[in-house]
């Protein structure tokens, strides 16, 4: 039973960094803009976050730093390839490198340090007392229901019961119809992929902040791809891309459980799980029956540049 809640525990931790990540790229992605540059803005996040709270030992003063920083590389994003048109895909993996590159110069004198504040788990009143359930999910940081709860229902609800919310997924869909009743597509996508931006900083601060309390070179380790991937299994919606990353920290839990209980399976073996995971994520939607796959269909115009006129 202990292993069990440990087990879960560790893996809605794990999930709640690719929660953050994920819903930011599902608005992003809506907008009709591929923004490949998650990996890099969560290593950005990661370390903005470790470095504020060393001077100022405020979680939330971290947090909210993180999500800035983001939302700068956001907003880099948006300058390329929404306002000056330049191809999406080699935009956001240019982003990504440089935001690893930048996160690993300006950790270099917090590296392996103990982070100054972290968020402390936040017991719910006779939920966190359920057996096996409760410690693991009712029992956690206030990141953990952010992401879990707030967060995926607050986006729901805006992109499907608002008139915002569709003015967005149309510029992702029909962007000409969205220009022609007076939408100015290119705030609206600009708009969206800052917000990605934001959720990917907060996805480096719940790393560094809440799940492991340090800060390292590589630490991220594929985190943003995987959120990537995430988006495409859950159909570009917020609800389902939270349990996928909910799935997905159980995978990655499996592994570090099988190599802490010296499971008779290589350690290698072990860490690819969240990696063939990824793979598999990708491929499952194409392997669905017609119908399904138009229902998790990407947005028409997902990818392509929008300028008025066609030119």
């Amino acid at each position: 039973m202990e292993l069990l809640t440990g087990l879960l525990s560790h893996a809605v931790l794990s999930g709640s960094i690719l929660a953050f990540a994920a819903l930011g790229e599902v608005i992003a992605e809506r907008s009709g803009v591929t923004d490949l540059g998650v990996e890099g803005l969560v290593s950005i996040g990661a370390v903005v976050a470790v470095i504020t709270v060393a001077v100022s030992p405020h979680p939330w003063g971290g947090f909210l730093a993180a999500g800035i920083a983001g939302g700068v590389g956001g907003g880099v994003m948006a300058l390329t390839a929404v306002v000056l048109r330049a191809n999406q895909l080699l935009c956001g993996v240019a982003l990504t490198f440089l935001g690893v590159g930048l996160s690993a110069v300006l950790g270099r004198d917090v590296a392996g340090a103990p982070v100054a504040a972290t968020f402390a788990p936040v017991r719910i009143p006779l939920l966190a007392d359920i057996p096996v359930i409760g410690p693991a999910f009712f029992a956690q940081n206030v990141l953990v229901y952010l992401a879990y709860l707030v967060l995926p229902v607050a986006a729901h609800l805006w992109l499907f019961r608002t008139r915002a919310g569709l003015a967005l997924r149309a510029a992702g869909e029909y962007p000409a119809a969205a220009d022609a009743v007076g939408l100015s597509v290119m705030r609206l996508r600009s708009l969206a992929v800052i917000t990605g931006g934001i959720m990917a900083g907060f996805a480096g601060a719940d790393l560094t902040l809440a799940v492991v309390p340090v800060w390292s070179d590589g630490m991220v380790a594929g985190r943003g791809w995987i959120a990537l991937a995430l988006v495409i299994f859950a159909g570009y919606r917020p609800i389902p891309v939270v349990l996928c990353a909910l799935l997905f920290g159980l995978v990655t839990s499996i592994g570090f459980m099988g190599q802490a209980r010296g499971w008779p399976v290589a350690p290698a073996v072990l860490n690819t799980l969240p990696y063939l995971g990824t793979i598999g994520c990708v491929i499952v939607p194409l392997l669905l029956s017609r119908r399904l796959r138009r229902t998790m269909a990407a947005p028409a115009s997902l990818g392509t540049p929008y300028h008025r006129g066609g030119r």
